[in-house]
């Protein structure tokens, strides 16, 4: 193997890790500033606050209502997991193992919500369900969310079903089972770690959802990142420091349910399995 010694070939891995690290630490400080603002009394023209206090995050607390605003964000995330769960599975199920004329264009039409900017097709999504009378509560804001959710749930499911050999759902049949034993006793524990990688980032992805949850969301229906955008925005003096808190909060709630996911998928294997054949 020959190895390229000339300056470019050694100054181009210095400068993608000089920009990584430039990118790391901006990220880092800006996180930093945050947290430090939301504990910080009294910071003006130093380092560091002069003094330290955990007011701030019981003044966000009251101030802008998070605990109802936060039975409001578990309601649809959990809605929007779970009726994600009951129609991408199966529906992954059908694409995966039946061939029918228009299956490519169906694929096509379920990786558009995906690739599509949300407020592109967020705002005609919002005009009708404000005609229907949806928009403004909690059902009109599950509806905006399953859209991207939905065909999410497909593609991340399609590649765990695909590896599941056939075989094993014929001899079940061969033996009597039903479709719901099938389901239940043969497919169910196969796929369930491809179930709750999907739904868990699902639940991840339904958390940080901006722009549809906005469109769709009335004064009672307002998830924790929409709420945090009125805080900043809204008319009215308010104390950065309790904004701050908030968007703490809002991170800290993220951050678990990510590192949740985590816990049970791995990106990477989700791109193997993508590209792995069908079992015959």
């Amino acid at each position: 193997m020959i190895r390229d010694t000339t300056w470019g070939a050694k100054l181009w891995p210095a400068a993608v890790w000089a920009v990584i690290g430039f990118f790391v630490v901006n990220l880092l400080a800006l996180i930093a500033t945050v947290i430090v603002s939301s504990f910080g009394r009294r910071w003006l023209g130093t380092w560091l606050p002069a003094e330290w206090t955990t007011r701030w995050y019981v003044s966000a607390w009251n101030e802008f209502q998070l605990a109802d605003i936060l039975v409001v964000t578990f309601q649809v995330v959990g809605l929007v997991v779970l009726i994600s769960g009951l129609i991408g599975v199966p529906a992954a199920y059908a694409l995966a193992r039946r061939n029918f004329p228009g299956k490519k264009l169906v694929m096509i039409l379920f990786l558009l919500p995906l690739l599509v900017p949300p407020i592109t097709f967020g705002i005609p999504l919002a005009t009708v369900l404000y005609r229907a009378e949806l928009a403004g509560s909690l059902s009109g804001v599950v509806l905006a969310n399953l859209v991207p959710t939905v065909p999410f749930v497909i593609l991340v499911m399609i590649p765990f079903i695909e590896q599941i050999d056939e075989r094993i759902e014929q001899a079940a049949r061969v033996f009597g089972a039903s479709t719901l034993q099938l389901f239940v006793h043969v497919l169910l524990p196969l796929l369930l770690p491809g179930i709750l990688a999907a739904l868990l980032l699902v639940l991840v992805r339904t958390i940080a959802m901006f722009e549809l949850t906005f469109l769709t969301a009335g004064p009672t229906s307002q998830t924790l990142v929409v709420s945090l955008y009125y805080a900043v925005f809204a008319s009215g003096v308010r104390a950065v420091q309790s904004i701050d808190a908030m968007a703490v909060i809002y991170m800290v709630t993220s951050l678990i349910w990510l590192l949740i996911a985590l816990r049970f998928v791995n990106p990477t294997q989700i791109v193997a399995r993508a590209k792995q054949t069908p079992r015959a």
